[in-house]
Order: structure tokens, then sequence, then C-alpha cells
């Protein structure tokens, strides 16, 4: 099924059904993607006072594109993963079938560490938006930034997850710091005035 191809209320429906995907992960990249979409929406109505809307627009869209098929991406790995794990056996594993194993759930961990850096992104941008855009449309900029910031959170937590055994892996520690700055950015967002 291509979560991209379903309604709203059908993607819903899956996100809460007995189905073990779509997750986390596949929330956090839609959450993303439409994060990136207010502030496409916030920048292209921002024109008339702000020479470089049409860039930030072009921007945001980039980072849409993007983050939406990263909700495939992340369902698909984690799927995967759930079969290693189902044909390895719990408690029957050699030396070379838990490689395998964590060799899955490293795949696993790429699509949130994606997701967690292009929310990152989305959430600096925001900034950006809040900073230099239509003053009426602000909180839309500053709601932005904060889904950004919370969708880069939940998917460094799933790259800690799919990669537990590896707690100072390069790739935790990226997803941490994406977030931390993501949660930064939505902090300044937030602290804008006119």
């Amino acid at each position: 099924m291509e979560l991209l191809d379903l309604r709203l209320r059908e993607f819903l429906d899956e996100v809460a059904g007995d189905g073990t995907t779509p997750g986390g992960g596949s929330v956090a990249a839609l959450v993303t993607a439409m994060a990136a979409g207010l502030l496409a929406k916030v920048a292209r109505r921002s024109g008339d006072t702000w020479p470089e809307a049409g860039g930030i627009a072009a921007q945001a869209e980039t980072l849409r594109a993007r983050a939406a098929p990263l909700a495939q991406g992340d369902a698909e790995q984690y799927e995967a993963a759930l079969r290693a794990r189902g044909q390895t056996g719990e408690g029957h594993q050699g030396a070379r079938q838990d490689f395998a194993l964590g060799q899955a759930y490293a795949r696993a961990a790429e699509p949130p560490l994606q997701i967690a850096r292009t929310a990152s992104d989305v959430a600096q941008l925001a900034l950006t938006v809040a900073q230099n855009g239509d003053a009426a449309l602000r909180a839309d900029a500053v709601a932005a930034a904060l889904f950004a910031a919370a969708a880069a959170k939940a998917a460094a937590e799933l790259v800690a997850v799919n990669l537990t055994t590896s707690v100072g892996d390069r790739r935790v520690l990226e997803a941490a710091k994406a977030a931390e700055e993501a949660a930064r950015a939505a902090e300044a967002a937030r602290a804008v005035r006119e």
C-alpha cells in the first residue's frame, strides 16, 4: 500500500489500525511535510513585502518533497526489520543471524534519521519565515517550527530505538543533534515579536 496515495481519513485509519505500520516514523515524516507546506503558504502570501519570499517558498517545497516519501520508506524498512526478526527467531540466534538482524534494524534507522535531518531544516527555515514573513501569518510559521521540532524529536527517538545496542552510534548522536537544533529554532521562532 502506498501511504501517500491514501485519502487522509484512510491514512488515519491505517495509523489507528492493528498493523505494525504506519507508525511513528511515517507520522513524523508527514508532520514534517505538512510543516514545510505551511511555510510555503506563508512565504507565498508574504511576497508583496518580502523580496526573498519566492525563494523561501521554493525551499519549503523542496523540504516538503524530501519529507513526504519518507513516510513510505520508514514503513517499508521497519516492516523489513520485523520480518528479519521473525526469520531469526527469538533466543535462537547465532552470530550470523545476529549480524543480519542488526543490519536490518540499522537500515530501519535510516528513514527516521533522514526525517530528523529534514525536520530540523524545516524548523530552521520556519525561523526565517517567522522573522521575515507577513506578521499576520506569523502564527503559522511558528506552528510549523513547533511541528517540525516535535517530528525531529520523535524521529531521533526512533533512531535510538532501532540502534538500541549502539547508543554511541554516530547516527543516534546526529539525530539527537538535529532534534536539539530544531527545538532551538522553534523556540527562537516563538520569541519573534513584531
